[in-house]
């Protein structure tokens, strides 16, 4: 993993002809800057969601100012992100973003984007490069079987695609109650790793409460990802909540930008 411009990550794979990366919340600096506009508060400075207030025309600019990034001739298919299961095939590329929460194309000058604020970005390639998907990984999409769903609709064996996990909230912060742990021990019991008690003495202070639990987004996704015979598997393991000074945090700041993480082949 190597970091250009200050502000991005790009992703190192061991596949030729297939370009990833993801943005951290500061503006890239780079000679073919188109406007260099940058956000206010709450969504600075390198905020690329349109749906969290923020001024449309600053979010446009910094969604112009990806392109220089990327091959020439290629756009980037922004989604409307729902917490659903929905993969969408994109053969056609759409000025408007499309309702779906993981997508996939074979084609060339077509890059997806998925957004994230804590939410786990996870990009998968063909080791040939052929086809490439971007799948928004939050609780909800994993619990759906998003991951699954976005594997039954590449053409590519799942024993022959790369995975990559960009940042996510990390697994000492991300809390959540024990109906969530429960959906995803019901699917797998190899799931439970993922999740460990707040704290030993809750039980006996808190009779009468749920407990709490500490989930690993990540973790998740690297069982069910193996469970579907996917095996090579890279992870940069940065936690969004709480690195401020590089990430937007929704669970932190509950009004804030958007990161995204793009691929595309090259």
């Amino acid at each position: 993993m190597t970091i250009i411009y200050k502000a991005i990550h790009k992703v190192e794979w061991p596949v030729q002809n297939v370009l990833a990366f993801t943005t951290t919340r500061n503006t890239p600096c780079h000679h073919s800057i188109i406007k260099p506009f940058v956000s206010n508060d709450p969504f600075n400075h390198f905020n690329l969601g349109l749906h969290v207030g923020d001024e449309p025309e600053n979010v446009l600019a910094h969604r112009q100012n990806l392109l220089p990034l990327l091959p020439k001739n290629t756009q980037i298919q922004w989604l409307e992100q729902v917490h659903g299961s929905e993969v969408l095939l994109i053969e056609k590329h759409s000025k408007q973003a499309l309702i779906a929460d993981a997508a996939i194309t074979r084609e060339k000058h077509i890059a997806l984007a998925i957004m994230t604020a804590d939410c786990l970005p996870i990009l998968l390639t063909a080791k040939d490069g052929r086809e490439v998907a971007a799948i928004h990984g939050g609780w909800k999409p994993l619990a759906k079987g998003i991951i699954g769903n976005t594997l039954r609709e590449m053409f590519t064996e799942n024993k022959d695609i790369n995975a990559w996990l960009g940042p996510c909230i990390g697994k000492e912060s991300f809390e959540v109650g024990a109906e969530v742990r429960a959906i995803f021990t019901k699917q797998s019991a190899h799931l439970s790793e993922a999740f460990s008690l707040v704290s030993t003495a809750f039980e006996s202070e808190h009779k009468n409460s749920e407990p709490k639990y500490l989930a690993d987004l990540a973790l998740i996704a690297k069982i069910q990802l193996t469970a579907l015979g996917v095996n090579k598997i890279d992870h940069l393991e940065h936690c969004t909540y709480s690195d401020s000074a590089q990430y937007f945090s929704y669970r932190r700041e509950n009004i804030t930008g958007r990161m995204a993480t793009i691929i595309c082949r090259d």
